[in-house]
């Protein structure tokens, strides 16, 4: 290393911080070595260099944004057993994990029994839209209907739908699982309306379409719900055993 170079590695070493590169810096001694020893070419150490910092802050952002889209539960279509469930068409899957039905303002429907994958594959499918750069925001209907009518009696419903209908893609779980409180439906109707051929949804439900006036206690409100979900939709309905009580199915009658 020639005289000079102490003073230009210091100079590099003050713009990296300037930069707010951190990865770049911890990674700059190893390949310095590298480059004395001939392993690596300048431009290889210059690619090495961005691609740490890169790989750096994009696993910030995506920390990020799950934690902003309430995606606490990671879950990833490389972690979903497709072999228990062979009614699924892993194929078609996968080709919504292409995140064109986003693009196209299409609402996704997993219907099936509980424990079959619904959430799973919701939640994976709301991961990698998070990794493309899209917006996506996570909750169960039970908690969706609370704030929108908690909103709606501080005056604020305007306001949190303009809110829920920001994100690219929403994602409502566990349609079904519990009773809808009298005049949930019709908040839920609001939202929809709002974000229909707007913004995409992905929705969880263990009951089908048919008993939807029944869930939100209401068969016009149902019917028009169903009216707007239904019109740019995927439907995937999975047949098939719970995979959480795969080891007690002999309990089960």
């Amino acid at each position: 290393m020639n005289a000079t170079a102490p003073a230009t590695l210091d100079r590099i070493r003050q713009h990296l911080v300037g930069l707010k590169m951190p990865r770049s810096l911890e990674v700059l001694e190893h390949l310095l070595r590298q480059l004395e020893r001939g392993e690596i070419s300048a431009l290889e150490a210059i690619d090495t260099l961005l691609c740490e910092e890169l790989t750096l802050r994009e696993g910030r952002r995506i920390k990020a944004a799950l934690k902003m889209g309430r995606l606490t539960t990671v879950k990833t279509l490389a972690g979903f057993d497709f072999a228990f469930q062979p009614s699924l068409d892993r194929n078609r899957i996968l080709t919504l994990a292409g995140l064109d039905f986003v693009d196209r303002h299409e609402v996704v429907h997993f219907i099936g029994q509980p424990g079959t994958g619904k959430s799973h594959l919701a939640l994976a499918l709301a991961v990698e839209a998070v990794k493309a750069g899209r917006s996506v925001y996570f909750t169960t209907l039970a908690e969706l209907i609370g704030s929108l009518a908690k909103a709606e009696r501080e005056g604020m419903l305007r306001q949190r739908i303009r809110f829920l209908c920001r994100p690219q893609l929403l994602v409502v779980d566990e349609i079904g699982y519990l009773t809808v409180a009298s005049g949930g439906g019709n908040l839920f109707f609001q939202l929809v309306n709002a974000r229909y051929e707007r913004g995409a949804m992905i929705l969880t439900s263990n009951r089908g379409f048919s008993e939807w006036g029944e869930v939100f206690g209401d068969t016009v409100v149902a019917s028009a719900l169903l009216d707007r979900l239904l019109h740019h939709a995927v439907v995937v309905r999975i047949e098939g055993a719970s995979y959480r009580l795969r080891k007690h199915a002999d309990l089960l009658p």
